[in-house]
C-alpha cells in the first residue's frame, strides 16, 4: 500500500513538473551605459554594446530562471590635460537571473553574473585588469509578444576591475531580444 501511494504521488509529482517547465531560446542585443564606481579619478559613463543568447527555463506559471551568454563592453573614460582617455573592456558575461512574473507579460530578473575579460582598449589604468570579475544584475523585461521581448537592466561588479585600484563596473543595460 505505502509503495503504490508513494509511486502514485511520485508520477503526480512527474506530470506537473514537466507540464509547468518549458524551454524558449533566443538572443538578444542592446546598449549599455557603463562608467567605474569607486575610483580615485573623475570618470565619465561610455556608451557601448552586448549582444548574445538567452534562454527562458519556465518552472512555475510566475517563476523562470534565465541563463544568458553574452558579449559585453565597458569602461570608462576621463580627461588629463585636455587629453581624453577611453578604457573599453569586452567581457563574456554569463547572468544567471531569477525571472519573477507580476502579470503575463511583466517580469523582475535579479541575480549574479560571471564576467571573463576577453579585451581591453586603449586602457588608462598602468595596471593590469583582472580577468574576472563577480556582479550582481537586478531589471524589468516586459513581453511585447509570446517571442518578442524588452528589457532595461542594472548591473553592479562586486569585485575590483584593477588588483591595484579600488574601483568596480556599472552598467545599465537596455535590451530586445525574440525568443524561439
Amino acid at each position: 500500500m505505502k509503495k503504490t501511494l508513494l509511486i502514485t504521488t511520485l508520477l503526480i509529482a512527474i506530470s506537473f513538473s514537466t507540464k509547468a517547465q518549458t524551454l524558449q531560446i533566443g538572443v538578444k542585443a542592446g546598449l549599455n551605459y557603463a562608467n567605474l564606481n569607486g575610483t580615485q579619478i573623475q570618470t565619465d559613463a561610455i556608451t557601448s554594446y552586448h549582444a548574445g543568447l538567452v534562454a527562458e527555463i519556465k518552472l512555475l506559471d510566475k517563476f523562470a530562471i534565465q541563463p544568458e551568454l553574452l558579449y559585453t563592453t565597458q569602461g570608462a573614460s576621463y580627461e588629463n590635460v585636455g587629453e581624453e582617455f577611453k578604457n573599453e573592456l569586452g567581457y563574456i558575461a554569463i547572468p544567471v537571473l531569477a525571472k519573477i512574473y507580476l502579470s503575463d507579460s511583466f517580469s523582475l530578473e535579479l541575480g549574479p553574473q560571471a564576467s571573463f575579460l576577453l579585451s581591453e582598449k586603449d586602457k588608462f589604468n598602468p595596471a593590469d585588469s583582472k580577468t574576472f570579475e563577480f556582479g550582481a544584475a537586478a531589471g524589468l523585461g516586459l513581453k511585447i509578444t509570446k517571442n518578442l521581448f524588452i528589457q532595461g537592466r542594472y548591473v553592479l561588479g562586486l569585485t575590483d576591475v584593477s588588483p591595484d585600484a579600488e574601483y568596480k563596473n556599472s552598467v545599465v543595460q537596455v535590451s530586445a531580444g525574440l525568443l524561439f
